[in-house]
């Protein structure tokens, strides 16, 4: 397992990105159109957006990869799955005005496993005070594997509830 990110993210709007460096997610909903899960979209071409609980502040995110399927966590309360084709350069974590390079591996078709911890928690808590810290974290697993839809592993929060119901048309 490689560790290419392990850190703190600043959101805003409960949003962030993973895409070729330089460019972003044009539209989360059309990242997220025509998919069961509501928390990763895989949609654009090369790039993935995701949802956080926190609204607006600094989150705790890490992203993993890994040549084979990770086993599944039972610490994490909601999971989802989705299918990116990574293409050759550099690609970044993006959440609007924030950004960390990531290097990934190896080019071509992987799975992202979106796990998350704490999302309700983060969805209440909307914008942390200076003195407090964010509930929710976040990992995200990238493995080389063919292309297959999207699923939803594990839900339990309400949040993510919620995200697997909003349509995204």
């Amino acid at each position: 397992m490689t560790v290419l990110f392990d850190g703190e993210i600043s959101v805003h709007y409960g949003y962030f990105s993973v895409v070729p460096a330089g460019e972003f997610v044009e539209d989360l909903i059309a990242a997220r159109r025509d998919q069961r899960n509501g928390l990763l979209g895989a949609q654009e071409p090369h790039r993935l957006g995701g949802i956080t609980g926190l609204h607006t502040g600094e989150v705790a995110f890490r992203v993993e990869w890994t040549e084979t399927e990770p086993p599944i966590d039972t610490e994490w309360e909601d999971v989802v799955e989705a299918s990116i084709d990574l293409r050759d350069g550099d690609y970044a974590l993006d959440s609007f005005d924030d950004s960390h390079p990531l290097n990934f591996p190896r080019s071509g078709w992987h799975r992202a496993r979106y796990n998350l911890h704490a999302m309700d928690a983060g969805h209440d808590m909307d914008t942390p005070d200076d003195d407090q810290s964010a509930p929710d974290s976040y990992l995200l697993q990238l493995w080389p594997a063919p292309p297959t839809t999207d699923a939803i592993l594990r839900q339990t929060s309400e949040n993510a509830a919620y995200w697997h119901s909003v349509p995204a048309r």
